[in-house]
């Protein structure tokens, strides 16, 4: 069968089927960035396109595993350690982000890393986080969650409306959302005016890898 496969997904495939003969188990996103000299975005690329080609196939509506679909006797998953995650772009009030149906692209991740079930991602606007490493234009990867303890970096609705990352504090008479930049103060909310929908768990920047807080 002709895949139609450009020079660098047939490298990538390549090496995929050698790392499994070789050590019988698949490579982690890390190392395969690194053994191939690319970044992880141009590995989540190749996933994507070799999906679109119907090379790559998810094992099945929920799962986020991928399988190899070759005419071989060899055929066995692969890539089974990359999980993807959606990048929400909009949001529908009243909705658990995870539970959104409109995504801005996805990216994946490392589930060796990252444990959780349906995490979802944000995208970071504004500089009020950099002091924990977290700056305009960074994808924030979370782990869906109700619940918080003080000094976790959360993502919280306001409102129903507004999403933001931020510093959970508890108080008795009322919530704390706490920039990490001096240059900005806190703000304190009502009880009723906020929705915790996640805990930040990594950090996604540009052309890098993930990192995980």
């Amino acid at each position: 069968m002709d895949y139609n496969l450009t020079p660098r997904q047939r490298e990538f495939i390549s090496y995929i089927e050698d790392e499994i003969n070789k050590n019988d188990s698949i490579p982690s996103l890390r190392k395969a960035a690194a053994d191939l000299g690319v970044s992880h975005t141009a590995i989540s690329h190749l996933i994507k396109k070799l999906e679109e080609k119907k090379i790559l196939k998810r094992g099945g509506r929920y799962s986020r595993a991928i399988e190899l679909v070759k005419d071989t006797t060899k055929q066995r998953k692969i890539l089974k350690r990359m999980k993807e995650v959606p990048i929400i772009g909009r949001i529908a009030a009243g909705l658990p982000l995870y539970a959104q149906q409109e995504w801005d692209g996805s990216l994946f991740v490392d589930s060796d890393i990252y444990k959780g079930t349906k995490l979802f991602a944000l995208k970071v606007t504004g500089d009020s986080m950099k002091e924990a490493a977290i700056i305009d234009g960074d994808i924030a990867i979370c782990e869906p969650c109700q619940f918080a303890q003080n000094g976790d970096i959360i993502v919280a609705l306001i409102n129903h409306e507004e999403a933001t990352v931020k510093r959970f504090f508890f108080h008795n008479s009322n919530i704390e959302l706490s920039p990490a930049n001096s240059t900005y103060k806190s703000k304190f909310y009502s009880f009723n005016e906020i929705l915790i929908q996640g805990k930040v768990v990594g950090i996604h920047r540009g052309a890098d890898i993930c990192s995980k807080l």
